[in-house]
């Protein structure tokens, strides 16, 4: 938290205010928070956890500035983030424009960037975001800690309490549903973002049933192909930890009724089910390691 704190403090773009939601009763956290005497910096303690969306409901509603941004405690962002996304906010042709970033993944094992590409002249930006080229994702990505975007479309479309697993991705998908936004992406990585999986993250804990019931809830919102990529992949990774055979026709079968999978949906769904979590990972780690060592 002290971490993600400093670097927003520390960020070229000196006018801002930097809101800390305290996620319920932490004596030590709010201790650490007030020996720091910046008079940008305010606190807000939560009567009791109510979870990171709400948390971030609760930012948004006390922000009085025009734009707001995200940080995660434990992410950090480079001093440029804020200015250079405040530049492509100015001028882009959206009323609402959502920027975000590329951004550092850092693991033990490599640091990665990600996304690995920004989304090509028209097209669908739901595909972008879910369907993958390859057999590791991030092709397309946005995450918490690099989105900023206007304080009036966050307080019109608030993240969705309840939703543990994806939930930028789906505050992003329910936004494009307005004509007023679009997204941007500063090509640069202006955020790092811890992804240690030794550490517990909020959406490595999302019941498997409830992100079946977030995909059926989202298909109005995505293309085919995209439904088909986030039936086999994102929720997949969830309802995998079920391992019943049930559960892996059934996930299967609603792909296929509803999307348009491609053969590397197939591939991630198998390997999803067969290969344990940890081990992808590791190899994913080595193999972005040695493809960026080349480069």
């Amino acid at each position: 938290m002290l971490r993600a704190v400093r670097t927003a403090l520390a960020q070229t773009l000196h006018e801002i205010e930097v809101i800390v939601v305290i996620d319920g009763p932490d004596p030590s956290t709010r201790e650490a928070l007030a020996t720091n005497a910046d008079p940008r910096l305010r606190v807000v303690e939560l009567a009791e956890s109510g979870g990171a969306p709400a948390a971030r409901n609760v930012g948004v509603a006390h922000a009085t500035a025009r734009w707001t941004a995200f940080l995660d405690d434990d992410d950090e962002w480079l001093p440029e983030k804020l200015a250079t996304q405040l530049a492509l906010a100015e001028q882009s042709p959206y009323a609402s424009p959502v920027v975000a970033s590329r951004l550092f993944m850092r693991t033990p094992r490599a640091d990665t960037v990600l996304p690995r590409r920004l989304p090509e002249a028209d097209e669908q930006l739901s595909e972008y975001l879910t369907v993958r080229r390859g057999l590791f994702h991030g092709e397309g990505f946005i995450q918490t800690s690099t989105i900023l975007a206007p304080t009036e479309l966050l307080v019109r479309v608030p993240f969705t309490v309840g939703v543990r697993r994806a939930q930028e991705l789906d505050w992003c998908l329910r936004c494009l549903e307005h004509s007023d936004v679009g997204l941007e992406y500063a090509d640069e990585p202006l955020v790092i973002w811890h992804a240690d999986e030794n550490r517990q993250r909020v959406s490595s804990d999302a019941p498997w049933r409830e992100s079946i019931e977030w995909l059926k809830e989202t298909r109005p919102r995505v293309t085919p192909r995209a439904y088909a990529a986030l039936a086999m992949s994102v929720v997949a990774s969830m309802a995998a930890t079920s391992k019943s055979p049930r559960v892996f026709g059934s996930l299967l079968g609603e792909a296929v009724r509803h999307g348009r999978p491609g053969v590397i949906d197939y591939v991630t769904y198998v390997q999803v089910w067969l290969v344990p979590a940890g081990l992808r990972r590791v190899v994913r780690d080595r193999a972005r390691g040695r493809r960026q060592a080349a480069a």
